[in-house]
């Protein structure tokens, strides 16, 4: 699990296809790797990624075909910068929000303005990721957690404050730019929990089914 807070930008060193996945190698630049140890997550543009391979200041993780569909990975060179964040520990200071690193689609940016010393973004999501996006709630967008301003249908507003511009790669997008997204895994769980119970009331299973066959007295 991971909280969204993004520790250092990354740089992608190179890319290795393997037969409809590939593995990426990542120099870490600022991002302290002392203790991470192979099979450790690095979330990596918002996508959970385990470390297959350790260097002095990189590592290597493999990028399985689902996870190139689902995220903008496949679009990396070499070269390109990457939001970094390690897996989360007991002790970790909790900044954002829940964060899974399980990327649900990918979102393009529609409009970019300047609000002062902030910068405002107006994002599409896919249409069936819209009903999870609620004004004020939560939402990762490469990673980094953020705070949805406003709504209209499928579109959401983001503003970024000037130390989240500086110390990620949302200092990159325009209009046009591809980004991860990962819904708040609350709204995930409430949407299973309120399918679960419509399915159970229509169940051939109830008191009069078990004490038919038995299982009650």
């Amino acid at each position: 699990m991971f909280t969204g807070i993004i520790q250092a930008v990354g740089i992608i060193r190179s890319l290795s296809p393997h037969a409809g996945d590939l593995s990426l190698t990542i120099d870490t630049q600022d991002l302290r790797i002392a203790g991470v140890q192979l099979g450790d997550s690095i979330a990596t543009n918002g996508v959970c990624l385990t470390v297959v391979k350790l260097g002095q200041q990189s590592f290597t993780a493999d990028v399985s075909a689902e996870s190139l569909r689902c995220s903008t990975l496949a679009d990396l060179k070499a070269g390109d910068p990457v939001n970094l964040e390690k897996a989360m520990t007991p002790t970790t200071h909790f900044g954002g929000h829940i964060v899974s690193g399980h990327v649900d689609g990918v979102g393009t940016i529609v409009k970019h303005f300047k609000d002062a010393r902030a910068h405002r973004f107006w994002l599409e999501a896919p249409a069936q990721l819209a009903k999870y996006i609620a004004e004020k709630g939560s939402i990762t967008v490469d990673g980094v957690s953020l705070t949805v301003n406003e709504v209209s249908g499928s579109q959401f507003l983001l503003n970024i404050v000037p130390h989240t511009i500086t110390n990620t790669i949302i200092k990159h997008y325009s209009q046009g730019t591809q980004v991860n997204l990962e819904v708040d895994i609350i709204a995930r769980y409430l949407e299973r929990l309120l399918t679960a119970t419509d399915q159970q009331s229509e169940s051939p299973i109830n008191k009069a089914f078990l004490a038919t066959h038995g299982f009650l007295k």
